[in-house]
């Protein structure tokens, strides 16, 4: 399937995606991502293994259109903003049924 991306154009088929990222660990998850196999990769990593471009070079945009198109499944921003932990004097009123007080952050 001919795909453009940072206004370069590419042949890629599905077998072309899977056979590049074939032994190429994956980053950390910090936005968009795509499955491809078992694993989960950041879309941005993904776009430059294929096209051997510089990741400032095109948007995740144009590689989750062209994944998508190819039959890969997608994942949106996918961190979850983190929860504190609750105080040691939070956890005590709890225990003795008082009222719990939102975590200061």
């Amino acid at each position: 399937m001919r795909c453009v991306i940072a206004r370069y154009p590419f042949e890629l088929t599905k077998s072309d995606v899977l056979a590049s990222m074939a032994g190429v660990a994956p980053e950390p998850v910090t936005g968009e991502s795509v499955t491809i196999g078992r694993r989960r990769y950041p879309v941005k990593q993904v776009g430059q293994v294929i096209t051997g471009q510089d990741r400032r070079d095109f948007s995740s945009g144009e590689v989750v259109r062209a994944l998508t198109r190819l039959g890969f499944t997608c994942h949106q921003d996918s961190v979850a903003p983190p929860v504190a932990a609750p105080t040691a004097l939070q956890n005590a009123s709890a225990l003795l049924g008082g009222a719990t007080a939102a975590p200061a952050v």
